[in-house]
């Protein structure tokens, strides 16, 4: 499973990022944390609210910080 936070760098955006690595812990499962910051790649994907969540490719969350349930949830999906 590859999880991607998409993102400048801003605090909600390193908020994002830990509340994933907490629900990946939580879980106890392998996933590979991928944090894209470069915003023409973020543009490209059709994000315009940053920080946004990607799981395999595929935009879960967009303009807001998931907490870790939420993200829990997403990925037993």
């Amino acid at each position: 499973m590859k999880i991607e936070v998409l993102g400048t760098g801003c605090a909600k955006c390193k908020r994002l990022a830990k509340n994933v690595e907490a629900a990946i812990k939580d879980l106890g499962i392998e996933a590979e944390l991928v944090k894209v910051d470069d915003i023409t790649e973020i543009m490209d994907r059709g994000v315009m609210l940053t920080p946004a969540l990607a799981v395999d490719g595929e935009l879960k969350v967009s303009g807001r910080v998931a907490d870790v349930k939420e993200i829990k949830e997403i990925l037993q999906g």
